[in-house]
């Protein structure tokens, strides 16, 4: 019997509870049934093309019982178009076979009519892709982007300090920099919604040459726009044997750019947590070490780091690799191409797993103040830009004496502004300050998420 344990890949394996949602948009059987999909939706288009006089135009009911290969396909039907593979050594046309054993003969001489495998192949690769963005991706992404708003605006007002460079720097607050995050992915998500895939539909070598041979009145410029287009696919009419794949690509590369941002996070949480200005909720029963009791990983951040570090090597991969083709077409696209779904599913544990981790973070509020109240150099920003107001030419350099490379506290820095010959309403501006309150217009800026 099957077990998980057994499995090679993590993916069916360990997380393979976590993905099996996946597994209708990416699996073997799943590939199968869009190409059974793509086969009989033009079989029904063919029929409904008037030129083509020898096949009549199927009824409600005989298009609903085609329609039903697809709709109703099951493990047995996957199985028996695996046994079809055996004997003809070709996915395709085992799919085709299958179909022929669902039909009456005479049907049979127009199902797979003059296409070439890559028509079916690429529509389905591409359905396969966007459906599997539009039900499982886009929702978990857009649970990670609700999950780190919320954390946004709870925490919009938690100072904590900055670290540019590793250095003390600027006071922000934790909403804040979480708010950076959101509007980076929100604009990514943004574009991959709207982008669209392409797809070709003209035969051996995109000539449509064996339509037309048949049918030499037939618009296949336009029969074919109007099917790719009825798939919720883009046309792309000028292409060799293969769909450029260039669209694909493009996709692919979005996803980079989403994971790209994400592992940003995930760096910046681990970093947060190291520095104990975030605690981690615990969890009855979780370890976090085999020999240390006390510790509480951030797993879930480096998980989907790992996780992210793989996909965008596979989603890389595919995206160089995809677009470039020996002549009018080699082989080399089909079985990367089965991987689309691997990428897919090692961004979406990635997603989960950042979803786990921003779910039991809080803020520690003493470590936070404790750190700023360590760092009173951090005025020396807003000091030194008060003086250059009042046209000290000196200012900065004067701040990068009494601070740079020094220990700085509240004293020193109180004692150094009542020396300053300032209007004493700076004054009273710069007394007021403190590492604490210094953020700026941090917690406005989150409003405007």
């Amino acid at each position: 019997m099957y077990s998980r344990l057994g499995a090679i890949s993590p993916l069916d394996g360990r997380y393979g509870e976590s993905v099996k949602v996946l597994s209708p948009y990416f699996s073997e059987a799943a590939l199968m049934r869009y190409r059974l999909y793509i086969e009989i939706e033009y079989l029904i288009a063919l029929s409904n093309e008037k030129e083509i006089k020898e096949l009549d135009a199927f009824s409600n009911n005989e298009q609903a019982k085609l329609r039903s290969i697809y709709q109703k396909f099951d493990a047995v039907a996957a199985e028996r178009i695996k046994e079809l593979e055996l004997n003809t050594n070709h996915d395709v046309k085992a799919v085709e076979y299958y179909i022929q054993e669902k039909t009456k003969k005479s049907l049979h001489p127009w199902i797979h009519f003059a296409l070439t495998s890559e028509d079916v192949n690429n529509l389905s690769y591409s359905l396969m892709w966007k459906h599997g963005l539009d039900q499982i991706y886009f929702p978990e992404l857009k649970s990670v982007l609700k999950g780190l708003k919320k954390l946004a605006k709870k925490y919009k007002n938690a100072s904590m300090l900055s670290l540019t460079h590793g250095q003390s720097a600027t006071p922000t607050t934790f909403g804040k920099e979480l708010a950076v995050f959101c509007i980076r992915l929100e604009r990514q998500l943004s574009k991959i919604k709207v982008h669209r895939l392409l797809g070709k539909f003209g035969g051996a070598t995109g000539t449509w040459s064996a339509h037309l041979a048949a049918y030499p009145k037939v618009d296949w410029v336009k029969f074919t726009t109007r099917f790719i287009k009825s798939c919720g696919l883009e046309p792309n009419l000028i292409t060799t044997q293969i769909e450029s794949h260039d669209s694909l690509a493009e996709s692919y590369q979005q996803m980079i750019r989403v994971n790209s941002i994400l592992n940003d996070l995930c760096k910046d949480m681990w970093f947060y947590i190291s520095r104990g200005i975030l605690s981690q909720k615990r969890i009855k029963g979780e370890v976090g070490s085999s020999t240390m009791p006390h510790k509480i990983n951030p797993i879930q951040f480096e998980n989907a780091e790992g996780n992210i570090g793989i996909a965008n090597s596979l989603l890389g991969y595919l995206s160089e690799k995809l677009p470039v083709s020996r002549m009018q077409r080699d082989l080399t696209d089909s079985t990367s191409l089965r991987n689309q779904g691997v990428a897919l599913a090692h961004s979406y544990l990635s997603l989960k797993s950042i979803s786990s981790g921003l779910n039991r973070i809080t803020i520690n509020k003493l470590k936070m103040n404790n750190e700023l109240n360590d760092h009173w150099e951090v005025l020396a920003e807003a000091i030194q830009t008060v003086l250059r107001k009042s046209g000290q030419e000196d200012a900065y350099e004067k701040l990068k004496n009494l601070t740079q490379g020094q220990s700085i506290n509240s004293t020193l820095i109180k004692n150094f502004v009542s020396d300053l010959k300032i209007p004493e309403k700076d004054k009273e501006t710069l007394f007021s300050l403190n590492p604490e309150n210094y953020t700026g217009l941090s917690s406005k800026l989150v409003d405007l998420l």
